[in-house]
């Protein structure tokens, strides 16, 4: 049965708090996004339970509501009438959610902004750090050698050169040149300086200073430093967008970068890098304190705690803390165990949600959740299950917590940050009966609880006359094949599948982007990884031409272009997303060559889309391709991941046999 659009706008709107807690409202490909006065008057119990609406959750002042591609936009017209709204753009309901925001949230938000481009780079090398530390330990002859040697600086490279990453990321965050906050980085590091890890030895009176003015300015590197770098280029990009503004066209060129320079190197090696360090040495210690304090007492609230944290979305200013524990004398991050354990418990308790529901939706979602959250993704366990059945985040807490306390007790110390879980053990190489015990409690605990005390009848299960109805559809779908058309809901039939003649239980889809294949879990967007617009695959591309993964019918192509519905022969409802949040590119270098209703072929091109442009403008290529409608297929298989041509045979889906 087709969405009632205007019966499920007026419901959305009903359980928002009334027109005067609305500020604006915008609809990407599938959300609807909303920013609101007070939350606290929005029932979102109601809204989770709106006919239409497959998800409710708030993100960086945002309420996003998950409706669908060739759904949502409909939904969102009759939002308009309803409310009395005029449209907005994405961007204005972002700048509205940016603005109701604390201050304090907006710094940690844009720290995380930050931190997360880089995160690859920390990994790589911390994990290889952990390798060529074990090899070492473990081959006492090679720990001397020179393969040692080289193995050594190139896993070290991504931490000696750490302020150089931190503000070209910055500057991108910022809105600034990104080559001027890599110079201002490298100043922050310049050999000439005083490395600041050979500082903490040496009497104050040998260090060398510069009289300028009458100011002494130490002659000391930020080597290992994170906050001063971050405000540096911050009030670097301040300075170039005023002299951007207000220097003559005809000069800009060189005045602009020379002046951004000189005097945020000043004002950085003169009172940012000194003030801020001392900041940081602070913030630093108090960590080190909680951690400390009550003999674990500390760590055990942080490791409850945690999840929160993430749920917030500012859970990346735990990153701060982390370099400046690998900076210190003791070079050894101890809050890493905290997340660990936080993050391994989530996964336990969406694991156990997985196997204990009956519901095939939820455990199509639950069980590879967790698999994540065990590799250190915990927002697909997190959003996708836990926070929607609050149980399991409660008793994913107490886990948490309980693996926090010991591995507070058991000091242990991780040489990286940005790894946790199963990959954890790389960089807790001397620890390694501790931590597998941290994680081991973590998960137990988390699990039984959850195991014990979740159980599905109670968490919003459907009454027993809903659960015949769609006991009788079953069969009825077992004697045709019935389709949903994304955009009218039209049903149709079909005596073959995806074009090769197999039979009409069974489906195909066809890789429609060249690149590397990944899990939908892996997707760096909760609402994809999550599994609520359904299951499916990532793609990390390296050309940009998408192709019709299937034969069928385009049932909708996003004004913006970046994203395209279709429904195959068998009743497949697809959807292909160009990139995460690349409807803020308003189509720039995206160009369609189909349009609805046109039936196409498979390996068709469908659209192309510019790769440099997309991460030119911040955003990643990470592409995702979705059976909207997977919970109709018991059989759900991705065949393969990895590199991968296009028309590679890549998912595999097969409905109950009679």
């Amino acid at each position: 049965m087709a969405v009632d659009y205007g019966k499920c706008a007026r419901e959305i709107f009903d359980n928002l708090g009334g027109r005067e807690n609305l500020v604006s409202a915008a609809h990407c490909a599938t959300r609807l996004r909303l920013v609101t006065v007070d939350n606290s008057k929005i029932d979102m119990k109601k809204l989770e339970n709106v006919d239409g609406v497959k998800g409710v959750f708030s993100n960086n002042g945002q309420l996003q509501l998950i409706i669908g591609t060739g759904t949502v936009n409909k939904v969102y017209e009759e939002f308009l009438k309803v409310s009395g709204m005029t449209a907005a753009t994405k961007e204005e309901v972002k700048a509205a959610a940016a603005a109701k925001q604390p201050v304090v949230k907006r710094m940690v938000k844009a720290m995380g902004d930050v931190f997360v481009p880089i995160l690859p780079a920390i990994v790589a090398s911390g994990l290889m750090m952990g390798l060529v530390e074990a090899l070492g330990k473990a081959m006492p002859a090679f720990a001397g050698s020179d393969w040692y040697g080289i193995l050594d600086l190139l896993a070290n490279t991504a931490f000696v050169f750490l302020p150089v990453l931190i503000a070209v990321s910055a500057a991108r965050v910022f809105g600034g040149n990104i080559f001027l906050g890599a110079v201002i980085g490298m100043i922050m590091i310049h050999p000439n300086l005083i490395n600041a890890w050979s500082v903490g030895s040496m009497n104050p009176s040998e260090i060398p200073v510069w009289n300028l003015f009458g100011f002494s300015i130490r002659q000391v590197g930020y080597q290992g430093h994170v906050i001063p770098v971050i405000i540096a280029v911050w009030l670097m990009c301040k300075v170039e967008k005023w002299l951007h503004k207000h220097v003559p066209e005809m000069i800009d060129l060189f005045v602009t970068p020379l002046c951004t320079v000189m005097l945020t190197a000043f004002l950085t090696l003169g009172i940012i890098g000194p003030v801020f360090s001392t900041a940081e040495n602070y913030i630093l210690n108090f960590a080190q304190w909680i951690i400390s304090v009550g003999h674990g007492v500390g760590s055990l609230i942080m490791g409850a705690l945690y999840p929160f944290t993430v749920v917030c979305g500012i859970h990346h200013m735990y990153n701060v803390i982390e370099a400046g524990m690998l900076s210190a004398e003791a070079g050894l991050n101890t809050w890493m165990p905290i997340a660990s354990a936080a993050n391994f418990a989530q996964g336990a308790a969406c694991l156990a949600v997985g196997l204990k529901a009956k519901n095939h939706k939820t455990k199509s979602v639950a069980i590879p959740s967790s698999l994540s959250a065990a590799l250190g993704i915990t927002e697909p366990a997190i959003f996708g299950v836990n926070l929607r059945f609050m149980k399991p985040l409660l008793c994913g807490m107490v886990g948490g917590a309980c693996g926090a306390l010991l591995g507070a007790m058991f000091h242990i110390g991780a040489t990286s940050y940005g790894v946790t879980g199963l990959p954890g053990f790389l960089i807790t190489m001397d620890y390694t009966l501790q931590y597998a015990i941290t994680l081991g409690v973590s998960f137990g605990v988390s699990f039984a609880l959850t195991w014990v005390i979740w159980k599905e009848e109670e968490e919003g299960s459907e009454d027993k006359e809903t659960k015949s109805e769609k006991a009788a559809d079953s069969v009825a779908n077992q004697t045709e094949v019935l389709q949903k058309n994304f955009s009218n809901g039209e049903s149709k039939t079909d005596n073959k599948s995806v074009g090769q003649g197999e039979n009409t239980k069974a489906g195909v889809l066809y890789v429609p982007v060249q690149g590397n294949v990944i899990l939908r879990s892996e997707i760096p967007d909760e609402t994809f990884a999550s599994g609520m617009l359904g299951d499916g695959i990532g793609i990390e591309p390296e050309t940009g031409i998408v192709t019709a993964p299937c034969d069928g019918e385009i049932s909708t192509v996003a004004d913006t272009l970046h994203a395209i519905g279709m429904v195959s022969p068998d009743g497949m409802e697809v959807l292909i997303h160009v990139g995460i949040d690349t409807v803020n590119m308003k189509g720039d270098g995206f160009t369609a060559f189909v349009s609805a209703g046109e039936t196409v072929k498979a390996g068709q091109k469908l659209l192309t889309f510019d790769i440099e442009k997309i991460h030119a403008a911040g955003y990643s290529a990470t592409t995702a391709v979705l059976v909207a409608n997977s919970f109709q297929y018991p059989a759900f298989q991705v065949e393969k991941t990895g590199k991968m041509n296009r028309m590679e045979r890549v998912i595999c889906v097969t409905k109950e046999s009679v």
